[in-house]
């Protein structure tokens, strides 16, 4: 991709962003560890926490994949396409945990930000990868949009987790 040195910056910056907000997810989920927890909660966790640091982590492995050094397009197409297609994969999964989790019953927002938006997502770096040929500068757009649209999924379900737990969770009676 002829253009892709003047992403660098945009990748750098939603990198760090990445990085940090993993961390920091992190740091939350330690400070809610003594709270009451229900028999469910795993299940939960997997559905809701574990998709968020799956959503940070592919920014930053984007972000760093194309700010490295690439000669040819073709490793580029392939890392694009290989990344779409796990995390459309990896939608499948989350979708199925939704489904099966009975710790939290998910409304319209949480289908909305755990399973369409990221399949969205993760199609529009797949289609990147096929117009990455034909049309270069539309496709590096489209890349752009699908990781800061991944990035912005990740912010929202870590905010409406940490609203869930310090809001919902903490008056609730605890059920060991």
């Amino acid at each position: 991709m002829t253009g892709l040195p003047e992403w660098q910056n945009y990748y750098v910056i939603l990198g760090s962003a990445a990085g940090a907000l993993i961390g920091l997810q992190f740091v939350v989920m330690t400070l809610l560890v003594n709270m009451p927890r229900k028999v469910d909660m795993a299940q939960a966790g997997e559905a809701f926490s574990t998709p968020t640091i799956i959503y940070f982590a592919t920014v930053l492995v984007l972000a760093a994949g194309l700010c490295a050094p690439w000669r040819s397009v073709v490793p580029v197409v392939a890392f694009l396409g290989t990344a779409g297609l796990a995390g459309l994969t990896y939608c499948a999964i989350v979708t199925r945990r939704l489904l099966r989790q009975t710790a939290y019953e998910p409304e319209l927002e949480d289908w909305l930000f755990h399973a369409v938006l990221p399949i969205v997502s993760y199609v529009a770096l797949i289609a990147a990868a096929f117009e990455s040929f034909a049309q270069p500068v539309a496709s590096m757009f489209c890349i752009a949009a699908a990781t800061l649209l991944l990035l912005l999924i990740g912010i929202h379900n870590a905010w409406d987790s940490v609203t869930y737990h310090v809001f919902a969770r903490m008056h609730e009676p605890e059920n060991r």
